[in-house]
């Protein structure tokens, strides 16, 4: 049992992962309290259905445009200085909407302000950490260390919305943004003790050139530009939450709160799969075992438009949550693995837009499909549409399916460490800058 549990090994080899953890932590508690947070306000503000669907709007456009060119930014400058930036920026806002809470302001306007700019924030601080992660650990440590940074997100997701509603209910919504506050603040002085880490070469000016060069490097390489098309083939096809309130009426004769657990459903199996992933970074065929979670996700939501219960119906969603982790965790580190690191900001970037864009086509997809024939036939023709793509997708590309990390080798392993070239601690930053 114990060897299903989360493999710690690069908290416990690399310093500077541990302090870019805890900073995550951090962020993600405080943020996932304010976007829970904000919906609450503009709705309570406005009462209106259009407003609270704004909010969406207001928080996706800036990640396309920004999660570009952010991994261009990335690729441009020292990493460290760059999330520095982008979490201060963030820390700006969440203080912005402090005032504006206890002021009683309430102007839809400012709160959309807000949420447009932050999101900008988010969008280039994500690819910058995604490119910085393989600069702190060991190559055979990032599948272990992108399941960490996963529970994380998937903790954040499932406590979330009960610290906001903690929060909310003790000293109102500026209470809530306050909380965002401290945790930028304290997660921005782990961020401190960071190695500097320049891009190799010293990094390119972020312009337009250097998007394109991105985007033509991932063209030319069907094993990186297939973690992308895999991931918007799951979600673009069989991405369900659209019908968790139609099956939660319709099917189980329930109300939001039904529809409330098929979410969370969904949620425990991605953290069950974070949680007791450590099988994970002892896998080699990352390609494969990233294709075989696709399949289990596909076919886990076709069988959701079939199931008479509702527990069978959380049972299917927890599998899926579980396949979706599992394939996050391969697919990044394949990324991360093979891209060159003057270019990974750039591949995270796209990545950033993809796993933004997707699940948004995905629930209109799925919402046309119910509308026209019913939840039942959306559910088993996106599940089948998905493994179908899938199998299409591993014909068209078959480098991806056999595609092998190679096996670490020990003697290697403890020279990069003692030398610093892989685990930095702060005292050795300009060893890690100037490599």
């Amino acid at each position: 049992m114990k060897e299903l549990l989360a493999d710690v090994t690069p908290l416990r080899r690399s310093p500077a992962f541990r302090r870019l953890f805890v900073g995550q932590c951090l962020t993600m508690v405080g943020s996932q309290v304010t976007q829970v947070a904000v919906p609450w306000q503009v709705y309570s503000a406005s009462h209106s259905s259009v407003a609270l669907g704004l909010v969406g709007l207001a928080a996706l456009l800036p990640i396309v445009v920004f999660g570009i060119y952010g991994g261009a930014i990335a690729d441009s400058m020292d990493r460290r200085r760059l999330i520095l930036i982008t979490s201060t920026g963030s820390a700006a806002v969440s203080v912005a909407l402090t005032v504006q809470a206890f002021a009683h302001a309430d102007s839809l306007w400012v709160l959309y302000a807000c949420v447009t700019v932050q999101a900008a924030f988010f969008a280039i601080d994500l690819p910058t950490r995604r490119a910085l992660l393989p600069r702190l650990v060991a190559p055979e440590d990032l599948p272990a260390a992108n399941a960490l940074l996963l529970l994380v997100f998937t903790v954040g997701i499932v406590g979330g919305p009960l610290a906001a509603s903690a929060a909310v209910s003790l000293g109102g919504y500026g209470a809530a943004y306050a909380v965002d506050v401290v945790c930028f603040l304290l997660a921005i002085t782990f961020i401190f003790g960071l190695p500097s880490v320049l891009p190799e070469g010293g990094g390119r000016r972020a312009d337009l050139s250097s998007v394109v060069e991105g985007i033509r490097y991932l063209k030319s390489r069907p094993v990186l530009w297939m973690c992308y098309v895999l991931d918007l083939n799951s979600t673009v096809f069989a991405m369900p939450t659209a019908l968790f309130p139609i099956l939660a009426v319709e099917r189980f004769h329930g109300g939001p709160e039904l529809a409330g657990y098929l979410s969370a459903a969904l949620a425990a199996g991605a953290f069950l799969g974070s949680m007791f992933g450590g099988w994970m970074p002892k896998v080699r065929r990352l390609g494969r075992a990233a294709l075989l979670a696709v399949f289990a996700w596909g076919v886990s939501l076709g069988a959701l438009g079939l199931a008479g219960s509702l527990w069978l119906a959380m049972l299917l969603l927890a599998i899926a949550g579980y396949a979706d982790t599992v394939s996050a965790v391969e697919r990044s580190s394949i990324l991360q693995h093979e891209t060159p690191d003057e270019l990974r900001g750039r591949t995270s970037g796209v990545l950033t837009v993809v796993g933004a864009g997707g699940p948004r086509l995905g629930d209109v997809r799925a919402g046309l499909v119910s509308a026209a024939v019913g939840p039942a036939v959306a559910a088993v023709s996106g599940g089948v549409a998905c493994v179908i793509g899938a199998l299409a997708l591993a014909k068209a590309a078959p480098e991806f399916t056999r595609y092998r990390m190679a096996d670490p080798k020990p003697a290697e392993q403890g020279t990069a460490v003692e030398q610093g070239a892989v685990v930095q601690d702060s005292a050795q930053e300009p060893a890690l800058a100037d490599d």
